[in-house]
């Protein structure tokens, strides 16, 4: 007879809390050792957690909507499967009470600090595998195997396509790297184009009707109806008061002709999806222009520090992916080192693990510049605030056809609006005029060439 602890992970060095947003099994449920067992929210990332071991749950200590400390037990796992199914026929149906206090759902916005947790810590094995990321479907996959996947530009939806020899249909790295060598020879079929869709985050939910009492004597039914944020709409809420309060913000806004930019995508289009089987789309022209943007005009990839201005010499880039969970802002890495299939390849990577809740902490900090598609809602003209502690944002409106005047002729052009919000600490009209002037030349330039 073994019995596990499950325990809330530490998703980051950073990470002092987290909750509990669902639980996709409950007590008696047999689970498969790596099967996503329960999904958490931190104030960095949402993420599915795998179960630790094959076995039965037989106690849930912690229930859904609840905030806890890191290492805080939060359930018991039974792997011998005779006294588990005892245990869980003993067990409440309804999850006990926590073994820890909960922490308030929302924290004060500032530095984290790691909490001290009373019992036993859980096995080093429980951990690992706690943080270890898995893919839609439920089909789990090794740091190892997401890596190469990365490397080479595979999505993780393609992967579920990948026969594995390992023990349950797991993905070796044998398999994976046979799968990319016949990719690269053609031996591989390219999966099928998929329509790039865009997930609208989650609103706020209908309150019970026994909660916030006050709060109904004040809005009684039927006129009024009360609705809770989620985690994530707390968390984005405290880091947009915190950015404001903090940086003084202007915004300026540039017209761009990308007529260019569109007749280079179209004739690229079929040749690149068949290649790297996934669409090519305006977001990695957008990176590249940003990019040497940045290079010409460094003083934009900064940010502030009391009176010091902390410069950055690399670029990791930020960019704005909507996802069930909300609006997250997953980060390009060495983005100034990257050649245009680079971006779009770490784009698509990015984006496909945002919406399969598979980022990890680290993919979500240590941004120097962030750049936002509002357009792709059909918004013409938008004022981000800065994603702290950058000191300015790229917002990209809707692309339109309009009529526009070039060389005292009317003609049809495809046309979008660009908007900086910049911190005016540090800096000011001209320095931000001509930093998006910059992108728009980049964006304009009419000797592209095919792409590689």
């Amino acid at each position: 007879m073994s019995r596990i602890e499950i325990i809330m992970p530490q998703m980051g060095e950073s990470i002092a809390e987290g909750t509990i947003v669902r639980w996709h099994k409950k007590p008696g449920d047999t689970v498969r050792k790596d099967e996503t067992i329960l999904e958490i929210s931190t104030d960095k990332v949402d993420s599915e957690i795998p179960s630790p071991a094959a076995g039965v749950l037989v106690e849930i200590v912690t229930p859904e909507n609840t905030t806890v400390p890191v290492r805080t037990v939060i359930a018991y796992l039974e792997t011998d499967a005779a006294a588990a199914r005892t245990a869980a026929q003993a067990a409440p149906g309804t999850p006990a009470k926590a073994a820890a206090p909960a922490a308030p759902t929302a924290a004060k916005a500032g530095p984290a600090v790691s909490p001290v947790t009373a019992g036993p810590p859980a096995p080093a094995a429980t951990a690992h595998a706690a943080q270890a990321p898995g893919a839609e479907g439920g089909r789990f996959y090794s740091p190892l195997v997401l890596t190469i996947a990365r490397t080479e530009g595979i999505p993780l939806g393609d992967l579920e396509s990948v026969p594995g020899t390992g023990e349950g249909g797991r993905l070796t790295k044998k398999d994976i790297l046979a799968y990319v060598a016949a990719r690269k020879s053609g031996a591989a079929p390219a999966p099928p184009a998929q329509k790039e869709t865009v997930k609208a985050a989650p609103g706020p939910v209908t309150l019970p009707a026994a909660d916030a009492p006050a709060l109904r004597a004040k809005y009684p039914a039927p006129g009024h109806e009360i609705l809770q944020m989620s985690n994530v709409m707390q968390k984005m809420a405290q880091h947009m008061v915190q950015s404001v309060q903090t940086s003084p913000h202007v915004a300026a806004v540039h017209e761009v002709d990308m007529t260019a930019v569109v007749r280079h995508r179209g004739a690229a289009a079929a040749e690149f999806e068949q290649r790297e089987g996934f669409r090519l789309t305006f977001t990695p022209y957008i990176a590249e222009a940003v990019v040497a943007a940045i290079k010409k005009y460094p003083l934009v990839n900064s940010s502030v520090e009391g009176d010091k201005i902390i410069r950055k010499n690399f670029i990791n880039l930020g960019i704005a992916v909507a996802s069930e969970s909300g609006l997250i802002v997953p980060v390009i890495r060495g983005a100034e080192e990257k050649n245009f299939i680079g971006l779009a390849r770490a784009v698509n990577d990015l984006a496909s693990r945002t919406r399969a809740k598979k980022l990890t902490p680290e993919d979500i900090q240590g941004g120097t510049f962030t750049i936002t598609n509002y357009g792709v809602f059909g918004t013409m003209i938008g004022y981000p605030i800065i994603n702290q502690p950058q000191v300015a944002i790229l917002g990209t409106g809707a692309l339109k056809k309009r009529p526009v005047v070039i060389d005292d002729a009317i003609a049809i052009r495809s046309m979008a609006y660009l908007t900086l919000s910049f911190d005016h600490r540090i800096i000011d009209g001209a320095l931000a005029g001509m930093f998006l002037e910059e992108i728009v030349q980049q964006l304009q330039k009419s000797d592209r060439t095919v792409v590689h």
